[in-house]
């Protein structure tokens, strides 16, 4: 009953954690500085301002435009613009304007950044939305005299010194598998489906139908690894359709079908009826999330060489994180596979939980609606 109630408490920071937010941000060099271009959803403002001042739960032009100034001046004081220790104050430029993306309206924010010196080098410091959703992400564009470079900023790397001399498509590769690793870890219904998929991974079924421990360790092993394989598989996959712009799916679809892939997965541990497929279900799973990421950064309109550049670092960082999480998870799930408490309560009851808070995210994703308050 204590975990229980435990659950009902923490189910409205774990149901509300996923909520994807993006914000897309692009600076160009200029001669006095940068020009910018920053796209924030509405939804995102609205949470933060409460632009939705008749509370009728839908956002009117009207409404937007009469907080032009509180949202140029909460959005342009989150972020900081420098170059060679010196501040290059930001200030808005033109009408603020609304654009659709895979997932919504955002308003377009157009500025100018003006520089003491001619830069050659440009410091962000980007903390937009951070203290309300820890999971939201800064996809960032620079485009400088030789190039163009990506990179995404988040709560734990939200500051970075970005040469603009030669800028290209793997400029920051090394920030994009940051991005992926911190992507599964903080990712909590990814996290929860790679879960539930491994939890039965040091189980067998027997004759009765009941679980029972696997003999060996090596079974488990390969197992797993076939399951991650899967995950990578598919987002190879994934990749190469999104760099040759032949795939494209709503964001609110994939982001359902994310959440009940997680509802299977569970499903199946509680009452079984799909055994030894997985691997299939992380390589759709796979598919899904890669689709995910992909919408995102063609949002942002990138030429296809940085889009798979991006792709590839953002995919090996996830790579990476699932790996870090195999490791630490299989060996001590191998020794307590012997014991009840694994089969009925971290097996059963676990898996019962994470069903349970995929609903939730599931009725919030398809109906776009918050299930459980803040």
């Amino acid at each position: 009953m204590n975990r229980f109630l435990a659950l009902l408490v923490l189910l409205p920071s774990m149901a509300l954690a996923h909520k994807p937010s993006d914000s897309y941000l692009r600076l160009e060099r200029a001669p006095h500085g940068f020009t910018g271009r920053w796209d924030v959803a509405l939804r995102d403002l609205d949470a933060v301002l409460g632009l939705d001042s008749n509370g009728d739960g839908a956002l009117a032009w009207g409404e937007v435009r009469d907080r032009q100034q509180d949202i140029t001046r909460h959005v342009l004081s989150r972020l900081s613009v420098g170059t060679a220790g010196a501040p290059c104050p930001t200030t808005p430029e033109g009408a603020l304007r609304v654009a659709r993306h895979s997932d919504g309206a955002y308003a377009v924010l157009d500025f100018q950044a003006a520089c003491p010196t001619w830069p050659s080098a440009l410091t962000l410091d980007y903390t937009l939305l951070f203290d309300r959703d820890p999971q939201h992400r800064g996809i960032i564009q620079v485009a400088g005299g030789q190039g163009q470079g990506t990179l995404v900023l988040s709560a734990s790397h939200h500051t970075v010194d970005v040469p603009l001399a030669n800028l290209s498509a793997w400029s920051h590769f090394g920030g994009m598998v940051l991005s992926g690793i911190e992507h599964i870890w903080a990712g909590l219904d990814h996290l929860l489906f790679l879960l539930a998929l491994l939890l039965p991974s040091v189980l067998k079924r027997s004759p009765e139908g009941g679980w029972e421990p696997v003999d060996r360790f090596g079974p488990a092993l390969r197992d797993v690894v076939k399951i991650v394989s899967a995950f990578t598989v598919a987002h190879s996959l994934t990749l190469s359709l999104a760099a040759l712009g032949l795939v494209a799916l709503p964001s609110r679809l994939v982001e359902s079908a994310i959440a009940v892939s997680v509802i299977l997965a569970a499903a199946n541990n509680v009452f079984p009826s799909i055994r030894g497929t997985r691997w299939a279900v992380a390589f759709a799973l796979g598919l899904l999330h890669g689709f995910g990421f992909a919408s995102v950064l063609a949002d942002l309109g990138l030429p296809a060489e940085g889009l798979a550049t991006t792709l590839l670092g953002f995919n090996v960082g996830v790579e990476l994180g699932q790996l870090a999480c195999v490791a630490v998870f299989l060996p001590v799930a191998f020794m307590l596979r012997g014991a009840t408490v694994y089969r009925r309560a971290i097996l059963v009851g676990g898996s019962a939980a994470i069903g349970l808070i995929a609903c939730v995210w599931l009725a919030e994703r398809a109906l776009d609606v918050s299930v459980l308050p803040l």
